[in-house]
């Protein structure tokens, strides 16, 4: 009977996992449709921290999650349009333009919330989504906690990939996507609007990216506060590169970073005479080792980060 309490262990880290990687997931999910149409969102860090602010704005102003999230996704698809005036039609270079955003995003949060919240800089805490155990499935051992006891946008991530999934591999305007990203020249000699799929894309980067900073304040920790994701973002653009830009592998990479950030916390309450930050580092030594290790024979999409100019030759 020894191993019983081991179990419950594992379920813990487990359930913790999925929640801390379904940040990361959302941000994740943007990523590839922002790469895939031939753009690369590096802001994804500043959309997510974008996001949270427009949930935490959102919900404060109205007393509702529900108009909280609809704030942080329609705050974090204008970051989308933005990077897409920058990169698609002022041809600015994708890497520095997303490094603006990031910065914009940091900055802009941290005057509004202030602005917003007082002093306290965001501190004020927020009504938000609880968790929604599925009856019977959320007891089971093991594997009941994490995957049927979580809350609605957890709940909502798996299905959102499917769709991603479906629409890019099995519809025209997702074929229309990933051909941006491949051949964006013969895709315009087809009739088809180059600089609109990647407009589109990039604002629907911009809003998942956005649903990831929605649930760090509406179901983790109710509050906003400066640099809340942390990382997050540079992360999820490290779980692209690992899932070879398909929405599935890239969610599913998400989850073993979330994975090793519910250990590292194990880690910290199991040993408190070691100092936490060694603990801290283990999410992002992961990630930096993981694509050293698996990044090999991976290609990108053959038009990512280049600019289109139909009028050139």
């Amino acid at each position: 009977m020894s191993f019983l309490p081991d179990i419950g262990l594992i379920a813990v880290l487990l359930a913790s996992g999925v929640r801390l990687a379904t940040p990361i997931g959302f941000a994740a999910l943007g990523g590839v449709l922002a790469e895939r149409s031939g753009v690369y969102n590096v802001g994804l860090e500043g959309m997510m921290l974008w996001g949270a602010f427009g949930a935490a704005a959102g919900t404060y102003l109205t007393g509702s999650p529900v108009a909280g999230l609809v704030a942080g996704v329609l705050l974090g698809a204008v970051a989308g349009l933005l990077l897409a005036l920058l990169c698609v039609s002022l041809a600015v270079n994708q890497l520095v333009a997303g490094i603006a955003i990031n910065l914009l995003c940091a900055g802009l949060t941290a005057f509004l919330a202030r602005a917003l919240f007082g002093l306290a800089g965001g501190g004020t805490a927020v009504s938000g989504f609880a968790s929604l155990p599925v009856p019977y499935l959320s007891g089971l051992p093991l594997i009941g906690p994490a995957l049927f006891n979580q809350d609605p946008l957890a709940y909502m991530l798996p299905v959102l990939v499917a769709a991603v999934t479906i629409c890019l591999y099995r519809t025209q305007a997702g074929l229309r996507l990933r051909a941006a990203g491949e051949g964006p020249r013969a895709v315009d000699s087809a009739g088809v609007n180059v600089t609109a799929v990647r407009y589109v894309s990039l604002a629907l980067s911009g809003a998942f990216a956005a649903a990831g900073g929605c649930h760090l304040v509406l179901c983790q920790v109710y509050i906003f506060s400066e640099g809340m994701s942390a990382g997050k973002g540079f992360i999820a653009l490290a779980a692209i590169i690992l899932g070879r830009w398909h929405p599935v592998g890239a969610v599913v990479a998400a989850l073993f970073f979330g994975l090793c950030d519910a250990l590292q916390l194990q880690l910290q309450f199991s040993n408190p005479l070691v100092p936490y930050q060694i603990f801290l580092i283990l999410p992002f030594a992961a990630s930096l080792v993981a694509l050293v290790w698996f990044n090999k024979g991976t290609r990108q999409p053959a038009a990512t980060g280049t600019v289109f100019d139909r009028e050139a030759r």
